[in-house]
């Protein structure tokens, strides 16, 4: 009797979402997860008609349920090998509140809904942000953004103050919570014999990156690529390359840990800027 193949989860059906379920589906059940139908099918139907077996699933990744529904249905299909996280919203597109629901709470909520079905040696990777890297916060704060119960995140003073500020503040503070709360759960991951990490991506050439570049904060971003150096945006294709590593047999000593797809332009920011 031929076994079930491994199953791989992407979530976002966008140009980071794609590349990877492109990457590391072959030869896998993908399931596709995105909170618009209209784009989750599209995405679908590119795939399947490059042969992938793939199918899609409504999913809020800011909902709780709907999260748990996308595990649940994952691990009944075969053994989860392999969870790649890239659904989001940016700063320049979304406002302080869906920000917080999506990029803050949505990845909590992914993490926490995966960690039950986690078999051994599954890999879990979240797509967090440069962005994450720039964020001023205290010890007790990342703390808490750590270690809070998925369902409280939103109540914490230091999201409550975000929320009164600008798109840029509420998406750095998100994405550094991303950052901490992987930190935080791997010991819980470790346990069940699996692993999660983070990946902080700079721009990335997408349609998404494309508005941001319309905005105040992607016009610094794109002058940032210039002097570091690299002069270019990163390519789906070499995210994808990096969450293929992450959910591979190479890298089975690495959890827990954030790992930049920047072209160097947190270490510009951080000593040259």
């Amino acid at each position: 009797m031929t076994q079930n193949p491994d199953v791989v989860v992407v979530t976002g059906a966008g140009g980071m979402g794609l590349a990877v379920a492109r990457r590391i589906g072959s030869g896998r059940t993908t399931i596709l997860a995105d909170a618009s139908p209209e784009t989750l099918d599209r995405a679908v139907e590119a795939l399947q008609a490059e042969g992938y077996a793939v199918t899609g699933q409504i999913t809020d990744v800011s909902d709780a349920a709907s999260v748990t529904k996308l595990a649940e249905a994952a691990a009944a299909e075969g053994r989860l090998a392999a969870v790649v996280h890239t659904a989001g919203v940016s700063a320049a597109t979304a406002p302080v509140d869906t920000i917080m629901k999506v990029d803050l709470l949505g990845t909590a909520l992914v993490i926490d809904a995966f960690e039950p079905v986690a078999t051994r040696g599954m890999s879990l990777v979240c797509v967090a942000s440069v962005a994450g890297h720039v964020a001023q916060l205290t010890p007790d704060q990342e703390a808490a953004l750590a270690t809070t119960p998925a369902a409280d995140l939103l109540d914490l003073d230091v999201v409550r103050a975000a929320e009164g500020g600008a798109p840029v503040g509420a998406y750095i503070l998100a994405k550094r919570a991303n950052h901490v709360r992987v930190q935080a759960a791997a010991m819980d991951y470790n346990r069940r014999g699996a692993r999660i990490n983070s990946i902080s991506p700079g721009v990335i050439s997408t349609p998404m990156s494309h508005a941001e570049q319309q905005s105040e904060a992607g016009h610094h971003m794109m002058v940032s690529l210039q002097a570091c150096g690299i002069g270019r945006p990163g390519t789906p294709g070499e995210l994808a390359a990096l969450a293929a590593f992450l959910t591979g047999p190479e890298s089975l000593y690495l959890t827990g840990t954030d790992v930049l797809l920047d072209g160097g332009q947190a270490a510009w920011m951080r000593w040259h800027r």
